[in-house]
């Protein structure tokens, strides 16, 4: 009798976790289409880099995110002279099932090919990072004390203990819930870009896991970052809490740092209410830094001064 029950147990779970999956896929779906390059519309890198400049910024956007919600803080470098890439990480802005394939591993890869890539054709970089980007961006930079500035923008250091949870639960959870799915409306108070977003609104309970062990891998580079360091934060932001935020800034080493509070948005501050202001802080702490960078560069910008040299 028992094995009997057991095997209708097993079958329920799979049943359910068969149904949730597609019914969530479904929903995506429906609100996010894949063209025939595999692509969200509208989901594609952003490079604008033409003419090219002597500086670079790499801006990393947020977890199951798109570049989209960086194109106002893009435009605004580049129109300051600048040469701008904003990626698209591994996994993202493509079907849940590419999303649900993806790894820390992955996204961290592409970020340090990426810079590589920009510091070997620009003489300085600077980083930002919205979110998740802002922990990529932290981690990049204690690998390169090189880069002109950092920005963080509303950064994923410390998780809420809801998202703690579920990370611990991520194996069983995920046996049964595949995908998580909830968009919520705090992250974006303003309505017309909140239905203009791009993010999936669902994830796999393992990449929330992944998300947390970045989120505190890069809290603990903090003591160790001495960039110059602009920190942008909502006091409204739905996901990272005033005191969080608080408690990282402070952990940050930089000897130039500053603090910069807004309000009336949410966790996505590049596309919500207020977000001139927000791309204007960025914008002008970046070409500040690029105009004062100190003597410190990269071995590639070393290898392509000793070819001139030549």
């Amino acid at each position: 009798m028992i094995p009997a029950v057991l095997v209708a147990i097993l079958i329920i779970a799979v049943a359910v976790r068969m149904v949730s999956r597609r019914a969530v896929e479904r929903a995506v779906a429906r609100r996010l289409v894949v063209g025939d390059d595999g692509l969200i519309a509208g989901a594609e890198p952003i490079v604008l880099a033409d003419p090219p400049s002597r500086n670079a910024v790499l801006l990393l956007h947020g977890f199951g995110d798109t570049p989209q919600t960086l194109r106002h803080l893009a435009r605004e470098l580049a129109a300051r002279g600048s040469s701008v890439y904003v990626p698209l990480l591994p996994g993202h802005g493509r079907t849940l099932g590419a999303f649900r394939a993806s790894s820390r591993a992955q996204w961290e890869a592409q970020v340090r090919w990426a810079y590589d890539e920009i510091a070997h054709a620009h003489e300085k970089t600077a980083v930002v990072g919205l979110s998740m980007g802002g922990a990529l961006a932290v981690l990049l930079a204690d690998a390169h004390p090189e880069i002109a500035s950092l920005a963080l923008i509303a950064p994923y250091f410390e998780p809420r203990a809801s998202v703690r949870w579920v990370a611990r639960l991520a194996t069983p959870l995920g046996a049964v819930l595949p995908l998580l799915y909830g968009r919520s409306p705090r992250s974006i108070h303003d309505p017309v870009e909140r239905e203009r977003s791009l993010a999936y609104g669902a994830v796999p309970p393992r990449l929330i896991a992944e998300l947390v062990t970045l989120a505190d891998d890069a809290r603990a580079t903090l003591p160790r970052i001495r960039v110059p360091t602009l920190y942008v934060q909502s006091r409204d932001d739905n996901r990272v809490s005033g005191a969080s935020a608080e408690r990282a800034f402070e952990a940050l080493a930089a000897p130039e740092k500053r603090l910069e509070w807004v309000t009336g948005s949410g966790h996505v501050l590049t596309v919500d209410f207020g977000w001139q202001r927000v791309v204007e802080m960025t914008a002008e702490w970046v070409q500040r830094h690029f105009r004062h960078a100190g003597t410190v560069t990269s071995p590639a910008a070393e290898h392509r001064a000793a070819e001139r040299a030549r």
